[in-house]
């Protein structure tokens, strides 16, 4: 796109375009083009304007190397109009049957969280977790309700004890003795009065449990999402990267053939004809190391977002962040209340205190009630009704005398653990206050690299301008521009890092106070 572009502007450099104007003359959708077309203007070498509220670009003639580029354009469209119709020349046969490639995905960083928060396993299963606690409060909840069950029994006997029939009695008495064929039918009630609190611990540690797993799944989310953010701002550092590497070539190029060109007028040496031609051979594999990290971090950004590896993507966004105000003291409060690893700590106190209740429950009462209804008869048919009917009611209690020091022992254990999680608490806290003021010094030490570098940017590109000069009036020497060019680079890289690392500590900050992107972004 870029080079298109390029070739657009330059064979017209006087006139300016509108996006549709862009569109038709490239034959594609104008918006293909959005985003080269603001970073080329970005770096200067294009312009715009607004007329009639459209937008209109045209070719920068005061670029430093607009000569140098727009040379390099044309002779690059000559090169493969070359290749092109060489190739036609071997080629014997047409392809009818050509491969349909998938269309382009392009991700904004809303959509590449979403769409890793959607697809990742680890999330998925942190889910059915939650699910699980959930169904853990209802069987919790399960020893305060009574327990109702029914039971049919068939027995033959060879011989029982006798008994008198009903006769002018309630009750026949074969029901308490039995019967030879012997049908019974019976339904029980058994509720908890009093377990010690035992009941009550479970179904506290229950609830808690389920508050550690949503909290875990919001740790995994707070994970997903640093990931995603972590390739998505790697990869547009990588398009900078590139961006950088390709210019450096241009500039090297331009510069080769204006040295080339003196030297064929006499006015340069035969050395720095090599000299600027190796610097060009030099930076090649610069270029080619960028393309390459490209093709890396969208291998690794597919992985984590679960897109089939032949898909195209196209990371769409820029190395900006809204600058951050550092108030370390409200954003240590924020992490205190909402990082997970900090709640998860504090639930586990809680979690291993309800756990010493349960076990020094043992040492209480158990008082359980209970009642059964019981049907008894010979024959199925005749068995519901008051003489062959039978219930009781009552109340069973027991209490723990001695078991060894089992329920001690197991008291002590929780008590410990209770000591650790407490311990494991205060840890947190300490790790908390370390995280937050390692993101704002990283805020800190980005936005002044940032600043550093902007008004440095400006100074490097006058450096290359004057030793172009100098260089042009033969009072400065090759070596001057070379080393200016590969200045300018470096400066800008150090910027494209700088941005790089300023977005990625607002991201360390965000995880530290357990800030979600997608909640933050839709508030």
């Amino acid at each position: 796109n870029r080079a298109k572009l390029l070739k657009l502007f330059y064979a017209d450099p006087d006139r300016a375009f509108y996006m549709q104007e862009i569109g038709r003359a490239l034959g594609k959708k104008p918006g293909v083009f959005q985003r080269t077309l603001n970073k080329m203007e970005k770096q200067g070498i294009l312009k715009s304007e607004y007329k009639a509220n459209a937008r209109y670009f045209k070719a920068n003639t005061n670029y430093p190397v607009y000569k140098e580029l727009k040379s390099i354009v044309f002779k690059a469209a000559k090169l493969i109009s070359i290749l092109i119709l060489t190739a036609s020349v071997f080629i014997s046969k047409p392809s009818y049957a050509e491969e349909e490639k998938p269309p382009l995905i392009t991700l904004t960083l809303e959509d590449s969280i979403a769409t890793a928060l959607a697809n990742n396993k680890q999330i998925k299963i942190q889910e059915k977790e939650v699910t699980a606690a959930q169904a853990g409060i209802m069987d919790a909840t399960s020893d305060f309700l009574p327990h109702v069950s029914a039971n049919y029994e068939l027995q033959h006997n060879d011989a029982v004890a006798a008994a008198p029939a009903a006769g002018h009695l309630k009750k026949d008495a074969r029901i308490f003795t039995g019967y030879e064929t012997d049908n019974q039918l019976g339904l029980s009630a058994t509720e908890s009065i009093f377990k010690g609190g035992a009941n009550i611990a479970t179904l506290k540690q229950a609830k808690i449990n389920l508050n550690i797993q949503k909290e875990t799944l919001r740790a995994a989310t707070l994970e997903v999402e640093f990931e995603t953010k972590r390739f998505f701002y790697g990869l547009l550092l990588a398009y900078e990267t590139k961006q950088i590497a390709e210019d450096l070539v241009y500039q090297a190029e331009a510069h080769y053939q204006e040295v080339l060109a003196k030297f064929n007028n006499g006015t340069a040496s035969k050395f720095d004809v090599l000299q600027s031609k190796v610097q060009v051979s030099r930076l090649l594999p610069q270029l080619v190391n960028a393309e390459n990290a490209i093709e890396l971090i969208k291998v690794d950004f597919k992985k984590l977002l679960s897109i089939n590896m032949k898909e195209p993507i196209e990371a769409s966004g820029e190395l900006t962040s809204p600058e951050v105000k550092i108030e370390e003291a409200d954003f240590l409060k924020e992490a205190y209340l909402n990082q997970p690893e900090m709640r998860l700590k504090v639930m586990g106190v809680d979690m291993n205190k309800w756990a010493i209740a349960f076990e020094r429950a043992q040492w209480l009462p158990q008082v359980d009630g209970f009642w059964n209804l019981n049907y008894r008869s010979n024959m199925l048919k005749n068995i519901m009704n008051s003489e062959h009917t039978n219930w009781n009611v009552g109340l069973k209690a027991s209490l723990l005398i001695f078991d060894g020091f089992s329920t001690a022992a197991k008291v002590a254990e929780r008590k410990a653990q209770y000591e650790k999680a407490k311990l494991a608490r205060d840890n947190t806290a300490d790790q908390v206050v370390v995280d937050i003021k390692q993101a704002c010094l990283n805020l800190i030490e980005a936005k002044t690299l940032i600043d550093s570098e902007r008004d440095t940017i400006v100074e490097a590109v006058e450096a290359l301008r004057l030793s172009n000069v100098r260089y042009d009036n033969g009072v400065g020497i090759n070596l001057d521009v070379l080393d200016a060019q590969v200045a300018l680079a470096q400066v800008r890289q150090n910027l494209s890092q700088a941005l790089y690392d300023y977005v990625m500590a607002k991201a360390e900050l965000d995880k530290a106070m357990g800030r979600e992107f997608l909640k933050e972004a839709h508030k």
